[in-house]
């Protein structure tokens, strides 16, 4: 089968990419508007880009051409928090991508935690064991009036005093137990995790 994307329309393309391109890390964005409300959505075209600086993106897709509040807020206040979504809290991460209107705190809606955040305004999920607190460095428009591409700064990490860290600060997915999206309603755990050494020369 060939599939020539200019001969379908996008939703069915978004179908396509979004049940090959998997698994994906998603991105649950903490971001307070001007007006003090807090927001939280998840996003899973979402994904590290460089370490120096810590580097990461996050494609929010508009509205019918209206910015959704995550990047509304990111480029307005010029701060937002990545939270990392682990197994425990998937039910709730799925109710928070519901449309809701601006003026609606996700936090109190389904029951989350926010905590301060040491740089940034935004709070942070109590709740999340890895929590990345990020300065707005750029947000570029993708496709006029279609997608929002926040590209954001990492200036503060935290880890749960309950994740095994080595000493060259590698975290154990095995104990993170992350969510990754899958297309339609799907989503998986880790399952099983192989180990395989890149080749050294010589």
């Amino acid at each position: 089968m060939q599939i020539d994307p200019n001969d379908h329309n996008p939703q069915l393309i978004y179908q396509l990419m979004t049940s090959v391109i998997v698994p994906r890390p998603i991105a649950w964005v903490s971001t307070l508007s001007r007006d003090g409300v807090l927001n939280l959505a998840p996003f899973s075209f979402f994904n590290g880009i460089t370490s120096k600086p810590p580097l990461l993106s996050i494609a929010v897709s508009r509205r019918r051409g209206i910015r959704k509040d995550t990047a509304h807020n990111a480029s307005s206040t010029g701060q937002f928090v990545v939270n990392v979504v682990t197994e425990p809290h998937l039910d709730k991460m799925v109710e928070t991508s519901a449309d809701h209107p601006p003026d609606v705190d996700e936090f109190a809606s389904v029951g989350l935690t926010p905590i301060d955040s040491v740089v940034v305004k935004p709070p942070r999920v109590a709740e999340a064991p890895v929590q990345l607190e990020c300065l707005t460095q750029q947000i570029v428009e993708i496709s006029p009036g279609i997608v929002d591409l926040v590209i954001g700064e990492v200036v503060m990490f935290h880890l749960s005093d309950e994740l095994p860290v080595d000493d060259d600060l590698r975290v154990s997915a095995a104990a993170l137990r992350p969510i990754g999206r899958l297309g339609a309603d799907e989503y998986t755990t880790l399952g099983d995790i192989k180990r395989v050494v890149r080749p050294t020369p010589g």
